[in-house]
């Protein structure tokens, strides 16, 4: 088993609702188990701003699926959540029902087509950090070291814990 960090994300709908689901989802994937999840945070939109605050949060999922099955399985969740997404990418920063990222898986570094691990620029997005340091304050980033460092070196005050 690996253990292995998914990013949650959402600004259209109840995605609270939405991220309820996918934790179950995330449960029921086969040779897999749910090990821990954050709490929910309101976060500013990044990218492109001029949209929703977006709810992030992180699972630990500990998984004897290959990383690349993994992925294909959060892109199943996404689509069952009512996610599509555009062939050219140019909704990358867009509103979203969900969004589930592979973060991390074990200590690999994987660079494929349409496979980045660890999640491209995760050691500079406090909205992903903020909640993978809550479940995993040890965690380190293969290539960046530790991510509670990575998050003590930004300002993430605009990042509001929910319940």
């Amino acid at each position: 088993m690996t253990s292995s960090y998914i990013g949650l994300g959402g600004n259209v709908g109840d995605v609270a609702a939405a991220m309820a689901r996918a934790f179950d989802a995330l449960g029921a994937l086969p040779d897999s188990a749910l090990v821990a999840t954050s709490r929910l945070y309101r976060t500013p939109a990044w990218g492109v701003t001029d949209q929703p605050d977006f709810i992030n949060a992180v699972a630990r999922l500990d998984t004897a699926l290959s990383p690349r099955a993994l992925l294909e399985a959060l892109l199943a969740i996404e689509r069952d959540a009512g996610r599509t997404r555009l062939a050219d990418g140019s909704d990358r920063w867009g509103p979203r029902t969900l969004d589930l990222d592979l973060l991390l898986y074990g200590d690999r570094v994987i660079d494929e087509p349409g496979l980045h691990v660890p999640h491209p620029r995760l050691h500079e997005r406090a909205f992903a950090l903020v909640p993978l340091v809550e479940i995993a304050a040890d965690v380190v980033i293969p290539g960046v070291g530790p991510a509670r460092d990575a998050l003590a070196a930004m300002a993430p005050a605009d990042i509001e814990a929910l319940g």
